[in-house]
């Protein structure tokens, strides 16, 4: 097969992948916010307002998703090995992501409003299910718009995008 289109081929596949495990982590968010069951953990997380640190969170995103992660590379090889570094790329990000907004949610560049940390501060449990984007919060019209940066906002000192709890 011609190189180009191999590489095209792994373009598409890896974003395929990175905007298909964003859709999932917005749907199973969503999900345990209705399921008693699902949600169990999850409203402990909502009593803490803690992350567990991006490593724990992402090992805790990438153990349920480990099959369909690897399941492209029985279509094809190039196909198998960017969808799964798309899923394991979205799942860090999602990690950092997610670990950056209980800690520091001004370095959010990427959302105009830092929608997981919203969810938390004003109890949303109707709003703003994404970790990392907000695509699907606008999508599926669970977006609500809030004024988040206050006082205790602003007054945070200065950290760097590295300064998280990592474990």
């Amino acid at each position: 097969m011609n190189p180009l289109l191999i590489t095209i081929r792994v373009i598409i596949f890896f974003a395929i992948a990175f905007i298909l495990s964003s859709l999932v982590e917005y749907w199973m968010h969503r999900l345990m916010h209705v399921s008693p069951r699902i949600g169990e953990r999850h409203r402990d997380h909502h009593r803490r307002n803690e992350g567990q640190g991006v490593v724990w969170e992402f090992l805790d995103y990438v153990k349920p998703s480990a099959i369909p992660m690897v399941a492209m590379f029985f279509y094809a090889w190039d196909a198998g090995i960017a969808w799964f570094l798309g899923s394991l790329c979205y799942a860090a990000f999602s990690a950092y992501a997610h670990q950056l907004q209980h800690e520091n949610p001004t370095k959010c560049f990427w959302m105009k409003m830092p929608v997981h940390y919203v969810h938390h501060k004003y109890g949303m449990w109707e709003h703003n299910f994404g970790l990392a984007l907000d695509w699907w919060d606008h999508i599926f019209g669970t977006y609500k718009p809030v004024e988040w940066l206050t006082e205790k906002e602003t007054e945070q000192p200065e950290r760097g995008y590295l300064q998280l709890k990592w474990r």
